[in-house]
């Protein structure tokens, strides 16, 4: 078979413009017997070491490429039609790098509608570089078209020049595009003139022709067009794929040379990566592996001029006599195992760096969390002060962290300050340069569900029937799918019986019985998983000791520069990647302690402190945890007031145990700890193993220790065989078993495992134990991470059970700009009979502040006000005294710059309210007020008599006599203003209603919280569920008062909207297709008091939404309600044949006429008949009618 190689190809990472899948790349590229392939895509390198690492696993070369924007001048911002493209191959190393550096400079430098290089960069980079002209954007072909030859034929000379001799080839190509025989003419002739190699490209953007119409719906979701536009951009042909050496040289006729010097270019390229993920792989070259020990963190030299590990073995040591008592052997031995194992492993650097970064934000007063994940267990991070959790009080591992058996790099993940984190990822770029640090790049990836919509809105297919699709596909992957993407499996596409049994009927009927279905299928198939964007991740940074383009190529994403590779692709490299997480609750509870001292003037210091204070655990027991850290959700406040905490090691097991999987023991433990007879240990071992979780296995810990201790395992193996069982490796697990159960003899003689039945253990109850494990381990939790986020917990709810004021009051600082935040913080302070008083020009300051053990709004929070004015007010109201009329305020705050609309707004939220008079009135006299306020500015810098005069300062404007505004306008100004209201509440008569509703503001903002601390941060340990269990098309009722209307126009020039509904709790966002939009628009307007039903909208990368169907005004509702209520009858039981009792009867009717119906049965004659006349219910008629029948013969219904 002849060779041929693909030297021009865009992946899935040419970003919505390629959709040659890499892993499919490689493996067509095998099947064909080709003994390479190239990657180039545009302006990027994002899938470069995917490409890589495929490649070599099965046995090809990768040709590393990018297809790069060049324009002839980078720094000048010019149109897009000076942008062409380029072809640049990786010949070597230094070409690698090379093509690494000017991705930077493109991305960095060069960014104008595209990333892109000039012709006086490139050759300042083309060292180990091949060069080839590109497609028909390219340069010289777009010259040729325009008959501009001599221009083509200097830059082709200028380009032959700047590369290797023959390193710089014409490209040609044949896809049936007339354009194309004319530039491969020329090129031809200028191939002979200039002595200058042809090579053939097919510039395959898919790999099968068939793919051609999916690769045109790629290009329609990028653009946001639909397939049937016909003033789109789109490819001509459908040549634009991988073909074949056959039909190369049938499209290439006449040009078979440039085909076979693909050939020749890639018997050129020879790069090098080495990577720890290669060297994991059996057989693969050496020269690929990366010692899992080889690591590339940067250099840390101690200021004090000691070597680094002298330096962490001092400050380890100074740290463990400050932080104990008692420096007893146990501890000394725990520190020097964990010294040693940290420089054996080479980390001393890495612990160093981190407590570098640690100790600059505490010298700068930015609050640090106690610790975060493993990290939490070292003995040597607690004594030096990277973390605060003592490590030996709670039985945490350091072998969870790092031990000798997994040589793979720790990681470090610190909280910060939310609002002060990036001045510490600032310091670290000062630290170790600028270039030496970036974050790192991530991709946003077209899931399961957005496949079909973005397919199906190409497609023009009505939305009910794209829902129909849509609400079928589960939100959480089914049991045996590990990952994305998994359309073919519910589809039935997979072609594989084993598969069967995820296959979802439904949609599998829908498939086979509807040709659109099937086509909108099989495209989102293919689909899925496409990388469509990229950004930045949520808190990793890449700190290297040397410049990051010199390991990776690097992009800019929001004025950031960013790794093109991703998180997991720079630990393949050995890299450092550290997580710096923002967490506002550390903003909290510094803010907190900061107004104790200001008001009570105590220093409340947390780590010099018991966690043992039974009023705190009361708090928590009494399930009254709102805004307590990881306690204020419903499902947790349940369990705590089932658990009744009574120490640290029960809020750690809660915070472990409330999550999907170990739920399931809650109700064991919970039972266990109210009555300790029932704990039951299948081994006398385990008891102190499980004891302080009343024998319930709950941490990865216990499961370690569980092995050490019954199977003599090191816990260095034990935590390895813990990882194999959490990630379900079936054939690893069933090896360890038998290891447990009769040990292992190392053949080295090194680590041999004696086993159960050596240790004295019964078989059969080893066995238990270990499936018990197994099922368990695929849940148990952290304790290191429970346990450090378990003293954020009880900060917090200390906080609020000694100084609940203060506490709310640094809540609501931080959060002052979001108004839902406000009203759900100022809801919960009037909750908890804690006063909140509206803002006042006199007692106000910018934020928030304690008053007389009440909350006062700050002026901060008042919206179209400003920082600028409230503190210009302030700084006034300090240096001259409080305001004493309307006047005075008007006069001393005009002159410090303060305008019209800002005063308007103050008087509208009240803050002015002091002065004596109404709102209505200031209203109506402001502005004269300003303009006089501003000529007497003038007079006096002009030396004039003053309108307000000298004297006393006594409040001389003429108010009108007018009326105050109503309620629902005062109202309505407060919450446009504050962000909430002050003085009632227009919803405050109608509480009982919001009982009849199953969403609110409270439940949407639990799903929708956004924390930085990311799940991937440390293994996915802390995953954050959908408490409320919301399903896509789960129908729901909701209301309140809408308080804005936001219409769009979509492209087919209907009307939708985005309505803001208030209720008791906060607010919501609700969505109103067209349809529903032009149905109910005469409605929805503000202020209206509705109810919406409709349905949710889950979409896999985004929080649920809310989709309303159907809008009712509450005053409509009331009066269908009234309407389809049954109509009341009074029913009465007696003998009408007694003349005197029925005589009686009428007469009592008579005198309550009414429009109830009355129902009389006759006991004598067994018959019932509605009465002539209807009676008014009410307490005179019954008792009179009870004294002529009796009260048991009267029934109301």
């Amino acid at each position: 078979m002849k060779d041929f190689v693909h030297l021009h190809v865009h992946t899935e990472y040419s970003l919505l413009d390629g959709i040659a899948r890499v892993e499919k790349l490689v493996k067509i590229t095998k099947e064909r017997g080709y003994s390479a392939v190239a990657i180039t895509d545009h302006g990027n390198m994002y899938g470069t070491l995917q490409f890589f690492e495929e490649c070599i696993k099965a046995g090809i070369k990768p040709i590393i490429g990018c297809e790069f924007y060049i324009c002839n001048d980078l720094h000048k911002k010019q149109g897009k039609d000076d942008i062409g493209h380029i072809i640049l191959l990786a010949k070597n190393n230094e070409g690698y790098h090379n093509l690494m550096k000017l991705n930077e400079i493109a991305f960095c430098e060069g960014f104008y509608y595209k990333p892109r290089i000039d012709y006086q960069t490139l050759a300042e980079h083309s060292e180990g570089l091949i060069c080839l002209t590109a497609c028909l954007a390219g340069h010289i072909p777009t010259l040729i078209l325009q008959r501009r030859y001599d221009e083509a034929d200097a830059l082709a000379l200028k380009l032959k020049g700047m590369f290797e001799e023959g390193d710089f080839y014409l490209e040609i190509q044949n896809h049936g595009i007339p354009e194309q025989k004319i530039v491969n003419q020329y090129l031809a002739e200028m191939s002979k003139k200039f002595n200058i190699k042809m090579v053939a490209t097919n510039d395959a953007h898919y790999l099968y022709k068939e793919d051609a119409e999916m690769q045109d719906v790629l290009m329609c979701v990028q653009m946001g067009k639909y397939l049937d536009d016909p003033d789109r951009m789109k490819f001509s042909t459908d040549e634009f794929y991988l073909k074949t050496y056959e039909e190369m040289m049938e499209a290439m006729q006449g040009f078979e040379e440039a085909v076979e010097n693909t050939v020749e270019i890639a018997n050129k390229c020879n790069v090098t990566i080495k990577t720890k993920s290669l060297g994991e792989i059996p057989g693969i070259d050496e020269k690929y592996k990366l010692l899992p020990s080889m690591n590339y963190i940067p250099v840390y030299r101690p200021s004090t001029g000691e070597e680094p590990y002298e330096f962490l073995r001092r400050i380890s040591y100074e740290g463990l006599h400050k932080k104990y008592k008692e420096v007893t052997k146990e501890l000394i031995d725990r520190l020097e195992m964990e010294l040693e194992t940290i420089s054996s492993q080479g980390f001393v650097e890495y612990f160093l760096i981190v407590w570098d970064y640690i100790n600059y934000a505490e010298s700068q007063g930015i609050p640090v969390g106690p610790g975060r994940g493993s990290g939490a267990g070292s003995l040597v991070a607690y004594t030096s002060g990277i973390t605060k959790v003592d490590p030996m009080r709670y039985n945490l591992f350091f072998e969870r962290f790092i031990n000798k058996e997994r040589v793979s790099m720790p990681d470090f993940d610190v909280d910060f300050c939310m609002d002060r984190r990036g001045e510490v990822i600032d310091y670290v770029k000062r630290r170790y340069g600028e270039d030496h640090v970036a974050g790192i790049g991530t991709f946003g990836c077209m899931q399961a569900k957005n496949a079909i919509r973005d397919v199906a809105r190409v497609l023009k297919t009505p939305n009910p029937d794209v829902m129909k699709l849509t609400k079928l596909i589960p939100n959480k992957l089914p049991d045996g799918i590990k990952k994305p993407p998994v359309l073919k499996y519910y589809f039935g596409t997979t072609g594989k019986p084993e598969n069967d049994k995820f296959i979802i009927p439904e949609l599998r009927e829908l498939y086979d019985n509807d040709e659109n279905i099937k086509k909108i299928a099989d495209m989102a198939i293919k689909l899925e998983g496409v990388p469509r964007n990229t950004s930045q991740h949520a808190c990793g940074i890449l700190i290297a000791p040397d410049p990051v383009s010199n390991f990776v190529p690097v992009a800019k994403t929001d004025n950031e520069r960013v790794t093109q590779y991703s998180m997991i692709e720079l630990e393949h490299l050995g890299l450092l990647k550290m997580d710096f997480l923002g967490l506002r609750t550390l903003t909290d509870i510094k803010k907190t302690c900061d107004y104790i001292y200001e008001n009570h003037g105590i220093k409340i210091d947390f780590y010099n402190m018991e966690y043992d204070d039974p009023n705190v655990y009361n708090l928590i027991a009494s399930g009254k945890t709102d805004a307590v850290f990881q306690l204020e959700s419903a499902g947790m406040k349940k369990f705590m007031k089932e658990l009744k905490p009574s120490c640290l090691d029960d809020i750690i097991a809660g915070v472990s145990l409330y999550r999907p999987g170990p739920m399931d023991f809650i109700p064991t433990f919970v039972r266990n700890k109210q009555d300790p007879s029932q704990v039951t240990y299948d081994d006398e071992c385990l008891e102190p193993i499980l004891d302080v979780t009343y024998g319930c296995i709950v941490y990865q810990e216990q499961v370690m220790k569980i092995f050490q201790v019954m199977g003599g395992y090191s816990l260095g193996q034990a935590d390895n065989v813990r990882r194999i069982m959490g990630k379900k490796q079936v054939d690893k697990i069933d090896k360890e078993r038998e290891k447990f159960i009769n040990g292992w003899q190392d053949p080295e003689g090194k680590k041999s495992i004696p086993g159960a039945i050596k240790l004295g253990h019964d078989p059969k109850v080893a066995n238990k134990i270990f499936d018990e494990m197994k099922e368990f381990a695929k849940y148990a939790f952290n304790k290191s991470h429970a346990a450090a986020y378990a003293y954020v917990a009880y900060q917090t709810a200390y906080l609020k059970c000694y100084y609940e004021t203060e506490f709310l009051t640094a809540i609501l600082n931080d959060r002052i700009a979001n108004a839902d935040d406000i009203t759900k913080y100022v809801s919960l302070a009037r909750n908890e009979k804690i006063d909140v008083l509206p803002p006042d020009v006199n007692k106000s300051f910018t934020y928030f502040k304690v008053e007389n053990q009440a909350i006062r709004f700050g002026l901060g929070g008042l919206k179209h006000v400003g920082t600028a004015v409230t503190e210009a007010i302030i700084k006034e109201r300090e240096a001259n005294g409080e305001f004493k009329t309307f006047d005075d305020f008007v006069r001393r705050v005009v002159k410090v710059g303060v305008n019209k609309k800002a005063i308007e707004c103050l008087i509208l939220s009240g803050a002015v309210d002091q002065f004596g008079h109404t709102r209505s009135q200031y209203m109506a006299v402001y502005e004269k007020l300003v303009d006089r306020a501003v000529r007497d500015r003038k007079s006096d810098q002009m030396g004039q008599i003053s309108f307000f005069g000298d004297s006393k300062i006594e409040d001389t404007t003429e108010y009108p006599d007018i009326k105050e505004f109503n309620k629902k306008t005062l109202l309505k100004n407060e919450r446009e203003i504050i962000g909430v209201y002050m003085s009632g509440h227009p919803l405050q008569d109608y509480v009982k209603k919001f009982d009849s509703y199953n969403l609110t503001s409270e439940m949407m903002a639990l799903t929708q919280e956004e924390d930085m601390a990311s799940d991937e941060s440390f293994d996915g340990e802390m995953q954050e569920e959908n408490e409320l269990n919301l399903q896509d098309g789960q129908a729901f009722v909701c209301g309140g008062i809408i308080t804005e209307v936001k219409k769009n126009r979509v492209k087919n020039g209907r009307e939708m909207c985005y309505l803001k509904v208030e209720d008791l709790k906060g607010t919501l966002e609700i969505t109103l297709f067209p349809n529903t939009f032009s149905k109910y628009r005469e409605i929805v307007e503000e202020d209206n008091l509705v109810t919406i039903k409709g349905r949710i909208n889950i979409r896999d990368d985004r929080p649920p939404s809310a989709v309303g169907e159907v809008v009712i005004l509450w005053k409509d509702e009331e009066a269908q309600a009234q309407k389809a209520k049954p109509k009341e009858r009074l029913c009465l039981r007696f003998d009408t044949k007694n003349p005197d009792v029925f005589c009686k009867v009428k007469n009592s009717i008579a005198t309550y006429p009414g429009e109830t119906q009355v129902v009389i049965k006759c006991t004598s004659s067994n018959k019932s008949f509605v009465y002539q006349n209807s009676v008014k219910i009410n307490n005179y008629l019954i008792n009179e009618l009870s004294g002529i029948i009796g009260n048991e013969n009267i029934v109301v219904q």
